[in-house]
Order: structure tokens, then C-alpha cells, then sequence
């Protein structure tokens, strides 16, 4: 949280008035920055995550689930349900969603827009660390570049279920997921099992460019009309 309040200020904030591409292109930097330097950090190699949970497992409707999964899928939907009461019920939600929609005109009705995008920043760090937490007891290992990909699919799943819209971000986070797991098994099945699991990570960059394509705005997201 720490870092990201720091990484708002140094390397969002002097832009707040600059050209769209130029917080674009400032992420992308920032990213590369952060790999190289927890790569300094901690290595190249890959890093033994330590067993939170038992590793039981429970066969469900002919799936084998385990316990440490459970998990993930109770705390990432207390996580979203908290999400959207603090962004919808909260004072400080509804400074984001005013802020989000007018810097100006939120600032001139008294609030205070820097704290607020930090405070997002601070949110969005804090959420990012339990979702790094999350992978890292799921596949029972860390890595130094174990979010770039990561990141990329939360970004199409964000555009595929409509920028702005939390609902629209976790509804497009599952279909992303199933149509990678449909994908990859369909061409593993067709392959032999050869090329199912290499071209996974494929399937996320078909449908973000499907959906620019097709439908800009996304799943829930609504056409924006801009008036003289």
C-alpha cells in the first residue's frame, strides 16, 4: 500500500493533466521498473511458496477441488462484495465515482481529488498484494515476473466486461477464465494434449482485441455520448 501511494505520487500525479497515452505509457515503465527491481531483490529463480492451508481435496460434482482453491474462491468473493459496498455505499466511494466521472467538477464541489486517486492507489496496491498472495499458495511458488501476465488478463478482463464498471470487471474475470479453460482443452483435444496448455494465455488477447473490435464499451459497459 505503501508502494503504491509512493508510485501515485512520483509518477502519476505531475501528469494528472497530461494526454491519456501519458499515464499509459507511465504504467508500462513503472511495471518494467518493479520486475527489475524485485529481480535484483529476490533473484531469477523461482521462490517455494510455504503451504498456507491443508492441501486436502474433495471431489464436487465429478471435479477434484482442493482445499486451498475453497479458499481463494470464498476470500475473492468476500473481497468483491466488499469492493462494491465501499465503492457504492461509502463517502469515499462516492468521492471515487464523482471523481472518476469529472475531476473539475468533483474538486469544485468541495473534494479533495488527489486524496481520493491515492486512496485508490492505496486500495489497489492492497487488493493487488492478496491476489499476488492468492497465485503464490495456489501454484505453491513466486516469481519476479509472476504479475506482468497476470496483470495484461486483468486488463482485458476489465475492457471485456466494461472500464468503470466492478461488475462488469468480475463478470468479465470469469469468462475470461472459462473461455481460456474451454479453449485450451477443445485445441488439447484436438492436438493430442500438445498444444492445450501452450496456447492458454492466448485466448485473453483473442478477446480483448474481439471485444475493441466489436464492442468497445464492453459487456456492462455504456456508450458514452459527448455533447457541445
Amino acid at each position: 500500500m505503501a508502494l503504491g501511494m509512493l508510485i501515485e505520487r512520483v509518477a502519476y500525479r505531475p501528469l494528472r493533466n497530461a494526454p491519456r497515452l501519458a499515464p499509459l505509457i507511465t504504467a508500462i515503465g513503472v511495471s518494467i521498473i518493479l520486475q527489475n527491481i524485485a529481480m535484483l531483490i529476490w533473484g531469477k529463480q523461482y521462490i517455494p511458496f510455504p503451504a498456507i492451508l491443508p492441501q486436502g481435496r474433495h471431489d464436487i460434482l465429478g471435479a477434484t477441488i482442493s482445499d486451498t482453491q475453497i479458499a481463494i474462491l470464498l476470500l475473492a468473493l468476500l473481497i468483491m462484495l466488499a469492493l462494491i459496498l465501499m465503492v457504492q455505499k461509502s463517502r469515499l466511494g462516492r468521492a471515487m465515482r464523482a471523481t472518476a466521472q469529472s475531476r473539475q467538477v468533483a474538486s469544485l464541489m468541495g473534494i479533495d481529488v488527489n486524496r481520493v486517486i491515492a486512496s485508490t492507489f492505496i486500495i489497489g496496491s492492497a487488493l493487488a498484494a492478496i491476489a499476488g498472495v492468492m497465485v503464490s499458495a495456489y501454484y505453491g511458488l513466486a516469481h519476479y515476473y509472476m504479475g506482468f501476465l497476470l496483470g495484461l488478463k486483468a486488463f482485458s478482463a476489465a475492457v471485456l466486461g466494461g472500464i468503470g464498471n466492478l461488475g462488469g470487471a468480475m463478470l468479465g474475470g470469469l469468462l475470461l477464465g472459462l473461455i481460456e479453460s474451454f479453449g485450451a482443452g477443445y485445441i488439447g483435444d484436438l492436438t493430442g494434449g500438445f498444444l492445450g496448455s501452450h496456447y492458454q494465455d492466448v485466448f485473453a488477447f483473442f478477446v480483448l482485441i474481439a471485444v475493441l473490435v466489436f464492442r468497445p464499451q464492453g459487456l456492462l459497459g455504456a456508450r458514452v455520448v459527448e455533447r457541445a
